[in-house]
């Protein structure tokens, strides 16, 4: 028995060593640099000083009253609106198709692999192909327009603050629809086939059986595919940073929040602190929100009747 112990132990102490590089990793490259953007939050620190004054609350005041900020944080908010909506009800849609066996849908390894390409595409290619494709005057979707008659001239579309918010939100939703639709498609694969099989014996069609088991059972997947949509679009950076003019331009319709911060630490007076205090902003706004919808969404336990015992009995 107390070699036995002593085995594990020792295989204990091996497991340590594994995980160690993690743990320092880890530690050096995500938890220090967290640590130091909420202490630099608190301080001064812009431009080529290399040291910093405790200022306490003063970045958090200005952020509260930051019109731009709040402004930055409503463009995210749109453009995730416009690209997360669609992209969930289209992934689920799909999903629903390659998953069922009685379509015999031939190629469905095919078409998961032509869904998830777009994601393993370079922010920064993206931005330049489609920059080239809504080209003003000549580029190819202008050309379409023209040709068929939709447009009578060359339309500027980043120009047009709605028409920019549109383009983001449309790139945004080809680039990350794949990973939903396999997200998805996992999870109707795990649903165990003799559910559907009792509710056919039952009588049930295919329209019931989708939205009684189907789509009630993926509620825990698809409230990680919102959460996660979510935090990732309050970090939504590159596309809207390099489509256009690098501040989020037209008129600041596409500035995220994650360009605002970025534009204010690195760009014109590089006011480090402030940029934290930002980054700290959106990380609570983030962590709000991600708590709201983990309690709107969250199945609600029956609740239990009272009995009314009298005196003739129960009522």
């Amino acid at each position: 028995m107390g070699k036995r112990a002593g085995m594990q132990a020792k295989t204990n102490r091996y497991g340590y060593f594994f995980v160690l590089p993690f743990v320092i990793v880890f530690l050096i490259f995500n938890f220090w640099p967290t640590i130091y953007t909420f202490l630099l939050s608190f301080g001064n620190l812009e431009g080529l000083r290399v040291d910093f004054d405790f200022v306490g609350l003063a970045n958090y005041k200005r952020l509260v009253t930051d019109k731009y900020f709040w402004g930055a944080v409503g463009n995210t908010f749109i453009i995730w609106g416009l690209n997360f909506l669609p992209q969930l009800g289209l992934a689920l849609l799909f999903a629903i198709w390659l998953t069922d066996v009685k379509l015999h849908i031939r190629g469905k390894n095919l078409f998961r692999a032509l869904f998830y390409l777009p994601n393993l595409l370079t922010a920064a290619s993206v931005s330049l192909l489609f920059r080239s494709l809504f080209g003003h005057p000549i580029g190819p979707i202008n050309q379409i327009l023209m040709k068929f008659g939709l447009i009578d001239k060359a339309f500027n579309f980043f120009r047009s603050g709605t028409a920019s918010r549109l383009i983001v939100a449309f790139i945004q939703w080809w680039m990350w629809c794949g990973q939903t639709l396999i997200l998805l498609m996992a999870a109707i694969t795990s649903i165990s086939p003799s559910l559907y099989e009792s509710a056919v014996i039952d009588g049930a069609n295919d329209w019931q059986c989708t939205w009684k088991i189907t789509v009630p059972l993926l509620r825990p997947m698809m409230f990680f595919v919102l959460v996660t949509s979510m935090v990732g679009g309050m970090q939504m950076f590159d596309i809207p940073f390099l489509i256009t003019g690098m501040h989020g331009e037209p008129d600041y319709k596409i500035r995220t929040s994650a360009v605002y911060m970025y534009n204010i630490g690195f760009q014109g007076k590089t006011n480090y602190s402030y940029a934290a205090a930002i980054s700290v902003g959106v990380f609570i706004i983030t962590t709000v929100l991600a708590v709201l919808i983990n309690k709107i969404t969250e199945e609600r336990k029956p609740r239990k009747r009272r009995a009314f015992v009298a005196e003739g009995g129960a009522k």
